[in-house]
Order: structure tokens, then C-alpha cells, then sequence
């Protein structure tokens, strides 16, 4: 059994390699087509896993189990009106959704616009919030410089920013800016924060392009005398699982509150950002699994290309194998043999393919302008199925060198 298989080791690997050396370029273009397949498949895996990463990443800064109330029906006599549409969200709404609704455990008003801000001879046009502190904790803001606003300067409506990172770039570069002074319109505004970068999100705005104040202070000095009400309020469920639940205690809470008659149109929204989201995670996820099972159709192309190689080399090899068998060669030796071919052609092809999709990762990632990793478990599977294509494709050729009538092969031309 030993002498076995040391002959049948030499057999599937030094006499199978010196005979593909033999024809190296046959041999260099047959393992192409294994080489592009497998390629294809760990490319596909890597930019699926990339676009699921950027949505769960996306997901991770969207809020904590975010419920958003929206001001205004998204459907009104057949038009979106969503957030400014009415004005029907007031401040008392959200101190009720805090008082009487369990599952939510977080709420924070929102009024939102734009504005351009001045320091010095600098200036920038951007997007400002007035939020309650809860807001922070509610879409995740962390900071890089500085503090937060405080309940005391909510409720003494005091003029004090936390500026988003963009924001700080553009107006004091490299410098701190905690402290300073900048000009919003014909008020002065005291910077106490810098927040943490969160970069672009999904649909491709600048998230850091914000400034961030005391909604109090919005409502009254930026959006005027007689601004009594809220353009959003922003909610966090207790966990994930109660987001459902909530939301409908919420609907039902603000039907109530609104006077909304049965069958009336509601004059506010409650949405799940993250319901886009975890669609669009479960899309990526599945249009992978597609697109792979489209990629292994290379393997099975390089595969019959390994095939038709190996059955002509069976055929002009029928001398050689005559030769063999008769001075003593058994079939499973000459089976062994052109196994061992069809599986190092596979696993050269293999190989290659995992080099090629590192080179051709980086190129691929500069073109989606994300970032490409050859995923370990991907390289891994599609060399093994490279391999496991060469033992089917090498099964029937070998099968037929296996068989041959030693003295019909000798007498072959």
C-alpha cells in the first residue's frame, strides 16, 4: 500500500508537471480560463461584502433604532409634502411622546435650515440643526474637540454651536475652534464642540457639512418671533425589536393628540430610516449570490477547456501510453497520471486567479472609489473549486487513457 502511494504522489505530481512543462504554452492558456474565473468569483464576493460593509456602516450612523415623526402627511390630495409641509409638530407633541410612550426611551426636536457662517474674512454656506441634547445620543454624534451644548443652554436659549467638520475645515483650517466667536446672520455664536467626522453617506451628501444649536435658540433667533413649532422630532426605541411596536403607539399617541378623525389623513409621518437600509443590505447580499453563481460559469468554461486539452493530449500521447502499459504500468497509474494533469492545470489556474484579483482589486476599488479586500474565505473556496473542476474536467480523459488496448496504442501513428 506504501510503495502505492509514493508511486501514484510522484505520479499525480513530478510526472504531471514535467508533462504540462512540456507544452507550456497549451498549458499556460488552458489555465487562463481558470485563472479568469476564479478571478471573477473572489471579485464579486469582495464587492459584495464592500457595498453590504458601506450599508451596515451606513445603518450604524443612521440613528439607535431611530423612529423619525415627520411634519407634514407624505401624501396630501395626492402630493409629498413631508418635513415643512405644515406645521403641525409642536414641542408638546415631543414632550408627550417622551411621557407616555414606553418602548421610546430617547427624544429629540429637530428645526432645521440653512444659513452662511462667518469667521474673520472667511465664510461657508452650510446646513444647521436645532436639536435638543438627546439628539447627539439619538443619531450617534460623537465629538473630536470641545463639549456638547447642555440642557442649560437649551432652556436659556443661549447662542452656542457645535460645528460639524467641514464646517471647522472650512472656517479655522487646522485650528481649534472651541471658544470662538462666528457670525450666523446678525447673531454671534459661541463655538463649544467639534463632532466626529462621519464622512458621506450612502446617497452621497456630506454629512460633516453641519452646524448644530440649541433648538430653542434656532426656533426664536434664526427662524423668528412667532416660530412655535418643530420640523421633525427624533426618537430612539428601547432596541431594535420594539421600533415596530413603538411606531405604532406613536401613530396612535399623535392621531389622538392631532384630532385626526377615523380614515382622515394624517398631517404627520412616522418613518424607519433603516428599513431602506436593511432592504438595500439584503439586495446587496442577494445580487451577490447571483452575480457569483453568474462568475462560477468562467470556472465551468475553464473546465471544459481543461477537458478538450487533456482528450487531445490523451490522443496524441497513445504511443507513450502504450509504452507504459506495456512494460508494466497499471491503469489506475496512467488514470492517476492525466488526473494529476488536469488537477495541476486547475490549480496553477487557481493560483494565478488569486493573484490576479489582489493586482486587479485595487484598480476595481479606484473605479468604485471603495475600498477592496481579497476576502480570505472567498480565495480559499474558489481555489478548492478550481481544483475540484480539474478532478471532474480530468475524470473522463482519464478514464479513456486508463482503458486504451496497449497494443493498439503501440501501434498507433
Amino acid at each position: 500500500m506504501g510503495a502505492r502511494f509514493r508511486i501514484g504522489a510522484r505520479l499525480f505530481g513530478g510526472e504531471s508537471l514535467r508533462a504540462l512543462a512540456r507544452h507550456k504554452v497549451r498549458s499556460a492558456l488552458t489555465a487562463l480560463g481558470i485563472m479568469v474565473g476564479v478571478a471573477a468569483v473572489i471579485w464579486v464576493v469582495a464587492i459584495g461584502k464592500a457595498g453590504t460593509a458601506r450599508a451596515e456602516a451606513e445603518l450604524e450612523t443612521l440613528g439607535d433604532n431611530l423612529v423619525w415623526i415627520e411634519a407634514g402627511s407624505r401624501n396630501i390630495a395626492g402630493v409629498r409634502t413631508g418635513s415643512h409641509g405644515t406645521t403641525s409638530l409642536v414641542p408638546e407633541d415631543a414632550e408627550a411622546v417622551r411621557r407616555e410612550v414606553p418602548l421610546i426611551r430617547m427624544v429629540a426636536e429637530n428645526v432645521d435650515g440653512s444659513a452662511q457662517l462667518a469667521f474673520g474674512n472667511r465664510n461657508w454656506n452650510t446646513r444647521w440643526r436645532g436639536v435638543s441634547t438627546e439628539y447627539f445620543d439619538v443619531k450617534r454624534w460623537r465629538l473630536a474637540d470641545g463639549a456638547f451644548f447642555t440642557n442649560e443652554h437649551v432652556q436659556q436659549v443661549d447662542s452656542v454651536i457645535v460645528l460639524g467638520e467641514t464646517v471647522r475645515r472650512q472656517l479655522f483650517g487646522a485650528a481649534s475652534p472651541v471658544g470662538e466667536l462666528v457670525r450666523i446672520g446678525s447673531f454671534v455664536f459661541q463655538v463649544v464642540g467639534v463632532l466626529e467626522a462621519k464622512g458621506t453617506s450612502a446617497s452621497g451628501q456630506d454629512q460633516d457639512d453641519v452646524v448644530m444649536m440649541p433648538w430653542t435658540t434656532a426656533q426664536r433667533k434664526l427662524k423668528g418671533k412667532g416660530y412655535g413649532w418643530l420640523d421633525d422630532i427624533l426618537c430612539s426605541a428601547v432596541s431594535r425589536e420594539a421600533v415596530n411596536p413603538a411606531v405604532d403607539a406613536v401613530f396612535e399617541l399623535m392621531r389622538q393628540r392631532h384630532h385626526i378623525a377615523p380614515g382622515a389623513e394624517d398631517d404627520f409621518n412616522v418613518r424607519r430610516p433603516d428599513e431602506v437600509l436593511n432592504a438595500q443590505i439584503q439586495a446587496s447580499r442577494t445580487l451577490e449570490l447571483l452575480l457569483v453563481s453568474l462568475a462560477s460559469i468562467s470556472l465551468l468554461v475553464g473546465g471544459i477547456g481543461i477537458m478538450n486539452v487533456m482528450l487531445a493530449s490523451v490522443a496524441q500521447r497513445t504511443n507513450e501510453i502504450g509504452l507504459r502499459v506495456a512494460v508494466g504500468a497499471k491503469p489506475w497509474a496512467v488514470h492517476l497520471q492525466f488526473l494529476g494533469e488536469a488537477v495541476m492545470l486547475s490549480l496553477l489556474g487557481g493560483f494565478l486567479g488569486v493573484l490576479l484579483s489582489v493586482s486587479g482589486g485595487a484598480f476595481i476599488g479606484n473605479m468604485l472609489g471603495w475600498t477592496l479586500s481579497t476576502p480570505p474565505e472567498a480565495a480559499l473556496i474558489a481555489v478548492v473549486s478550481s481544483a475540484l473542476v480539474g478532478v471532474i474536467s480530468g475524470l473522463y480523459p482519464a478514464w479513456r487513457a486508463a482503458r486504451l488496448d496497449p497494443i493498439a496504442a503501440l501501434r498507433n501513428e
